[in-house]
């Protein structure tokens, strides 16, 4: 049997001491394999680390963001499949053999799922558990780590959302949502995420909410009705208890209780709405 061809792909914003030690690593592990390295307008020596190790390097004018890197590589990636890790150290090597593996078994992604104990900080811990938590929930689907960065794709299939893709931190919350959307397999491998060499790019708060964002816009896009029913609900839940309260009072029906009770109807007929608009969608994008 064939293997197919492999691309690993590193988006590197001043990465210079991690990829000294990561590049050699991973050419000796993986002589065959295509690296590529997406240098997002590095100030530091990431070209000429690079160039020293004779890997395939594409550079960013200016920063456009983690996203646009790993868009910018998977469009010029040659393999069959893309594993995509962080270039600071944080990603073991050794760990893409299982996600490899795996894929011959029939998925289309294999995500790297970081254990309890190896995130970076209790809070960005809690924070990832709850995002896990919502977008299970959002798309039907068990996700065990929904911001990892660490995984392995199909190529034809990952590069059919390209255009869905964020350019900043946030895009593997959507390729997984994406994924499991268009019933495309995917499973989990557990990982050791190594602690990170220099500063981290990722603000807590402004990148989590940012976070929370895309899950309400990718849900609103794959699963409309996971979001517009509760919220329809909502609405006639409360219209109905605020009725029940002034004809039990005041013995008369109000203009907050029909305006509650119209929104939770027009709530719901938008969620129908968008729901066949993302059937059609999908009927596209499912064309080869």
């Amino acid at each position: 049997m064939k293997l197919p061809s492999l691309s690993i792909i590193l988006p590197a914003k001043n990465e210079a001491h991690g990829l000294r030690k990561l590049l050699p690593v991973l050419k000796q592990f993986y002589p065959s394999a295509e690296l590529i390295v997406v240098n997002d307008g590095s100030s530091d020596d990431t070209p000429s680390v690079c160039a020293q190790h004779n890997v395939k390097i594409i550079t960013h004018p200016y920063t456009i963001g983690n996203g646009a890197a790993v868009k910018t590589g998977a469009r010029a990636a040659s393999g069959e499949v893309l594993v995509f890790m962080d270039a600071d150290g944080q990603h073991s090597p050794d760990d893409i053999r299982a996600m490899l593996d795996k894929m011959e078994e029939g998925y289309d992604m294999v995500v790297g799922a970081r254990r309890k104990g190896t995130q970076a900080g209790r809070r960005r811990a809690i924070g990832n558990h709850l995002y896990n938590r919502f977008a299970s929930w959002m798309t039907g689907f068990k996700i065990e780590d929904l911001t990892s960065g660490f995984r392995a794709v199909r190529a034809n299939r990952f590069r059919r959302f390209l255009y869905l893709l964020p350019n900043g931190f946030s895009y593997p919350t959507t390729i997984t949502m994406a994924f499991f959307r268009s019933a495309y397999p995917i499973t989990y491998v557990p990982i050791d995420a190594g602690v990170r060499r220099g500063k981290s790019k990722i603000h807590l708060i402004k990148d989590g909410i940012r976070f929370f964002v895309i899950i309400l816009k990718i849900g609103a896009l794959f699963s409309p009705m996971r979001l517009f029913l509760p919220v329809s609900f909502l609405f006639f839940v409360t219209g109905l208890a605020y009725y029940s309260y002034t004809y039990l009072a005041y013995g008369r029906f109000t203009n907050m209780s029909a305006l509650l009770f119209i929104t939770a109807i027009l709530t719901f007929l938008i969620g129908i709405v968008s729901e066949q608009v993302s059937s059609l969608h999908y009927k596209s994008s499912s064309d080869d």
